[in-house]
């Protein structure tokens, strides 16, 4: 990531298809006001809270778990179908936060194994690092189909033959980063079953859920699983809303044995973890986020609805125009997303960190080596374009520029 910003602070103006982040024109910073006055509003009508009440919630620190949890508990129910006790819930500093926690608390000892996809998002591999933390990749299932249930059952039992605990593994099931990949119905099924039979808690992320390139919506993990408590539920409003909030969550419904032989509610184990961490998350974030929430009708998915459809055309023309200018090219391939903001190349060469300054440097083209997302090993000749940041002309002469860097390195017949 610090070698990305490098890069991308060297040429300025080159078309980047690095970045995983929301198309900017949605934001307006005169809306900041709009939403933390509606969550005021909130707060003094609806919860009926006094003005010294009013200054405490928003001033002060704050409960650990968060302050607006009954709020996204109401919009997990419409939005995803997720019925949430807001008591399971914690508000953490973005969804990265609740990884590190969850892992803290899931994987203590020298022998507890995190099992991954792979390729996989940095931010949870990194948190690993951060905990000394084992982590062992499981392929995807072919190039758009995420993680693959029966490769998971068949690490599990390699793990435990090995004399190692395989505590938990992190998933994605729609539109990963970096890959882009989707897992249909039929096997989010499948792996919900090999999580029970193995007894292997899923880490659910679900950032890029809302931005298919068609308005139908597949059920995540943690709706399918009911009350089963096979599935820790991570969720940001990072896409959604706005990243500069910081402002994720995590549902942890699942009992667990405390200390003094007590069940707690895993989500109260963890806030205790987040106490000597963060302390709690920015009172003032979510209540902007709060705000944001109401406005909607506590419905995410109808008010990111714009926001779909513009990433769903820049994916469409993202795909058009790799056809166009890699047509006939030998060696080169790519998947086709079933949405979200990322899509994978296949090349003839090592696409790797020089590689990618030579092409900003002759063509004014950036893009993201997938080989820093592969913890086993691989994905050398792989590059991640991200094309949620532009518009679609851009990403049309970006494809262009790309081409002509790829054709300009692949061999004579290859």
């Amino acid at each position: 990531m610090t070698f990305l910003n490098e890069v991308t602070g060297r040429y300025p103006d080159a078309v980047s298809f690095a970045p995983g982040r929301p198309y900017e024109e949605f934001f307006d910073p005169a809306e900041i006001h709009t939403h933390l006055d509606t969550y005021l509003r909130h707060l003094r009508e609806e919860r009926g809270l006094s003005g010294s009440r009013v200054r405490q919630e928003v001033f002060q620190y704050g409960r650990t778990k968060g302050v607006i949890a009954p709020l996204i508990a109401r919009a997990l129910a419409a939005d995803e179908g997720i019925e949430a006790d807001p008591e399971a819930l914690v508000v953490t500093v973005g969804a990265q936060e609740g990884m590190l926690l969850v892992l803290r608390a899931l994987c203590a000892g020298p022998d507890d194994v995190l099992l991954v996809s792979a390729p996989c998002y940095v931010g949870v591999t990194g948190a690993a690092r951060l905990l000394d933390l084992t982590v062992h990749p499981v392929p995807e299932a072919g190039r758009d189909g995420g993680l693959d249930p029966g490769a998971l059952r068949a690490a599990v039992r390699e793990l435990r033959a090995a004399g190692k605990r395989p505590r938990a593994c992190y998933v994605v099931p729609d539109f990963a980063n970096p890959s882009g990949a989707s897992m249909d119905e039929p096997s989010r099924r499948r792996l919900l079953e090999v999580a029970e039979e193995t007894g292997v808690l899923l880490i659910e992320d679900n950032p890029y859920g809302f931005f298919g390139r068609t308005a139908a919506a597949r059920p995540t993990l943690k709706a399918l699983d009911g009350d089963r408590g096979n599935v820790v539920y991570l969720g940001s409003f990072a896409k959604t809303c706005f990243p500069g909030a910081r402002v994720g969550y995590l549902l942890a419904d699942q009992r667990v044995a405390g200390p003094d032989g007590r069940t707690a509610l895993l989500a109260d184990e963890l806030a205790k973890l987040k106490s000597m961490t963060t302390v709690n998350t920015s009172a003032l974030s979510q209540a902007v986020i709060g705000g944001m929430l109401i406005g909607a009708g506590l419905r995410l998915r109808d008010a990111n609805e714009p926001a779909r459809r513009f990433y769903a055309r820049n994916m469409d023309t993202l795909l058009e125009a790799l056809q166009t200018a890699f047509q006939g090219v030998p060696g080169v391939s790519w998947n086709h997303p079933d949405g979200g903001y990322f899509a994978v190349v296949t090349v003839p060469f090592r696409a790797d960190a020089q590689a990618l300054d030579d092409c900003a440097r002759k063509h004014g083209v950036l893009w993201t080596p997938m080989d820093g997302f592969y913890p086993g090993g691989g994905g050398e000749r792989q590059l991640r374009l991200s094309c949620s940041y532009l518009t679609p002309e851009q990403i049309t002469d970006g494809v262009r520029r790309l081409a002509d860097f790829v054709k300009e390195r692949t061999p004579e017949g290859s």
